[in-house]
């Protein structure tokens, strides 16, 4: 057994009022936060202890690396998911059939047996509301309303026919990020960061960044579900502090404050002893996260430090919460081994309900927030070599309609398009994908897919086979029996990968 592990047990055998914390630690070199966590394994054993990719070391710390159980390709992942669901028909699906269309009756075939959210009656169709251009060597369509991503358009794999059964954001979004449309599962970075640890120690696995506002589902998209808590997503600040209370108070300095992490931890800990609670562990590590951070943090989350020309090519502004500054947060997370960097920029709920929302100005002035900053982490990340290690994944919970709105069969007085999940578009970038692909294509106007269709759990699929993992054998013991993140679905898709 390893010494460690047998002095944990000694002190949990022993747990008398004598034996003080501070002997304890004098037997060990590694501290409190390495030593306490060993007893992880005991707590959750239903899952990790079980898996496949298991080695004793996860025993000391729940965030140690772990090898992924197959070559992975890439190291990490940043999500950009844009929260309301983007219109592919404005961005990169171009129907030039469906502009013959504009304005003309929807036929009946296309509303017959759908629901949709808003839709009632029979509304007109819509044309394309931006001009689209053949874009890089591989000549892929892309809009005018995206005039810089043109630039990396042949670094990217498309998905042009993904599909949902969900047409509500709050579900929608769950089941992209988590599996399942209802609330309790882990989310997809939960998942890869109990399956893989951290490579950064002082820093969490799982970084969540958001623009303009929260998703619709709340924080579960972020959370660990049935998984332990120290897997949940850690959300920081583009603005001030980027994690709330990182600075301690007037009058704390650093030793009375590691002195006040002790005592607490202290009492944490014999709490375990008696209990065997995991979340108590949690909260020990979270402690011992925490005072490590405010180290850390501080400087990998300045983006002042970085030089002119990086900040000029995201057109980052300093001191204010935006999708650019979040875009080179993110690499430099990943540049610092955070295994997984979520971002949610909000605003995206095309309905046409005002000039904000349509798909003309609305999603143009959207477009022009992202267009700059996905362009240059794209290009920032191939000039560092990290792009190859890193897989970049774009897309929202839904797509939209061919079709404008109708509201109590009125047509909205801007031009919008209801919720779709029939098909839409997604992206990933990075290492193990074919650059320049196309998979999936929809029908001339855009309603549904005629080849090539993929569902948002073959998308999860995919991610964790990127990540060295066999998404139907990587599970975790929940209730009885084992649960994984592709629930009973989902299929790697082949066609993208390099």
């Amino acid at each position: 057994m390893d010494s460690l592990e047998r002095l944990l047990k000694e002190y949990q055998l022993k747990n008398a009022e004598d034996h003080s914390r501070r002997h304890f630690l004098r037997n060990c070199t590694l501290g409190l936060g390495g030593i306490a966590l060993g007893s992880l394994v005991h707590g959750c054993d239903r899952g990790v202890a079980q898996a496949p990719w298991y080695t004793p070391n996860r025993a000391l710390n729940p965030l140690s690396v772990l090898p992924a159980p197959f070559a992975p390709k890439v190291k990490s992942v940043i999500y950009l998911h844009m929260v309301g669901a983007p219109s592919q028909l404005e961005m990169f699906d171009y129907k030039p059939e469906l502009k013959k269309l504009h304005n003309q009756l929807c036929p009946d075939s296309l509303l017959e047996g759908k629901k949709f959210a808003f839709i009632r009656g029979r509304p007109t169709m819509l044309g394309p509301q931006a001009n689209f251009v053949r874009a890089g060597q591989s000549g892929n369509w892309v809009s005018d309303y995206l005039p810089h991503f043109q630039k990396v358009v042949d670094e990217v794999a498309f998905l042009k026919a993904v599909k949902t059964d969900q047409f509500n954001h709050g579900p929608a979004q769950l089941l992209m990020h988590t599996g399942s449309p209802r609330f309790g599962r882990p989310s997809l970075g939960s998942w890869v960061t109990y399956g893989l640890g951290s490579e950064n120690q002082n820093l969490p696995g799982f970084v969540v960044l958001s623009s303009g506002g929260t998703p619709d589902a709340g924080k579960s998209v972020w959370g660990s579900g049935f998984l332990p808590s120290v897997y949940q997503g850690v959300q920081c600040r583009s603005k001030g502090d980027p994690v709330l209370y990182l600075k301690d108070p007037k009058g704390i300095d650093r030793n009375l404050k590691k002195q006040l992490i002790t005592a607490i931890n202290d009492i944490n800990f014999k709490t375990y002893a008696q209990q065997k609670d995991p979340e108590i562990l949690t909260r020990i590590n979270q402690y011992e996260m925490a005072y490590r951070m405010q180290l850390t943090v501080p400087e990998v989350m300045d983006i002042n430090t970085e030089p002119e020309h990086i900040k000029e090519l995201y057109g980052v502004a300093p001191g204010k919460e935006s999708f650019a500054n979040n875009c080179l947060l993110a690499r430099k997370m990943v540049e610092q081994g955070v295994r997984f960097v979520q971002l949610y920029d909000w605003g995206w709920d095309s309905h046409g309900t005002d000039h904000s929302t349509a798909v003309d100005l609305g999603l143009r002035n959207k477009c022009r927030e992202i267009d700059r900053p996905i362009t240059a982490l794209l290009m920032d990340l191939k000039q560092r070599g990290l792009l190859e290690e890193t897989l970049v994944v774009w897309g929202g919970e839904f797509g939209r309609t061919p079709m404008q709105e109708t509201r109590e069969g009125k047509t909205m007085r801007y031009k919008g398009r209801d919720h779709h999940g029939e098909a839409f578009t997604m992206w990933m970038a990075g290492g193990g994908i074919k650059k320049g692909a196309v998979y999936g294509e929809t029908d001339p106007i855009g309603y549904q897919s005629i080849s090539g269709s993929v569902s948002v759990h073959d998308v999860q699929a995919t991610i964790l086979h990127l990540l060295g993992f066999d998404h139907e054998t990587f599970t975790y013991d929940f209730q009885g029996r084992p649960f994984r993140l592709t629930d009973v679905h989902g299929s790697v898709i082949k066609q993208i990968l390099a």
